[in-house]
């Protein structure tokens, strides 16, 4: 049992430093295409042993995503305490999206290219469907302030909308970070994003206070 435990715990330290050495390439704007060999030697392993924790470069960024898209969740989860203005809050989780992915703007990269190429990308069913299932528990939490503010009576749209809003909310913030994240100087990058999440947002919370 101590033999089968302290392999157990190499497989996990191996597993981590994969990721690290990976996230480490990802992340560091070398500007080239990241490969397996390159992972190994930064990793202090063999290609050979690569392979037996993940299948293909691209199931090691699902994880790196899957790790991040997890972070963001639970760093939303607090903003949301049922208290205070509806706006205000929608507002907050808009900056707090924003800002993770200036953070770390290859994770936007790697979302994005998700989203657009799911179907072409080298990944177990498995690892698409925790993909899908993480990033929704993610962005759902932006549900519970709409409905938050229906109850308030500070949004006025039907409560079967709520979903449909909350994808116009998040194509909308992935819009405005698509548009400044890698190009322009990026000495204004982010007064960019921000202001354009500001008016963007500010307007489609407008729409949110109006009836019919």
């Amino acid at each position: 049992m101590a033999l089968e435990r302290r392999r157990e715990k190499e497989r996990r330290q191996r597993r981590k430093a994969i990721l690290r050495a990976a996230r480490r390439l990802f992340f560091d704007g070398r500007g080239r295409p990241v490969t397996i060999a390159d992972i190994a030697e930064k990793a202090e392993l063999s290609k050979g042993a690569i392979y037996l924790y993940f299948r293909s470069k691209e199931e090691i960024c699902a994880q790196l995503l899957l790790d991040d898209i997890e972070r963001v969740h639970n760093e939303v989860v607090p903003i949301f305490d049922g208290k205070g203005c509806a706006s205000e809050i929608l507002m907050e989780f808009a900056h707090l999206y924003v800002g993770f992915f200036l953070k770390d703007r290859e994770l936007f990269r790697l979302l994005m290219d998700f989203m657009i190429h799911a179907d072409n990308l080298n990944l177990s069913n498995d690892t698409n469907q925790r993909i899908i299932q993480e990033t929704n528990k993610a962005i759902s939490a932006t549900e519970s302030i709409f409905q938050y503010g229906i109850d308030k009576g500070e949004f006025l749209f039907r409560r079967e909308e709520v979903r449909v809003m909350r994808n116009a909310l998040w194509g909308m913030l992935n819009g405005v970070i698509s548009l400044h994240l890698f190009i322009g100087k990026e000495a204004t990058r982010e007064e960019r994003i921000r202001s354009g999440v500001d008016e963007c947002l500010g307007v489609f919370i407008k729409g949110l206070m109006k009836s019919e």
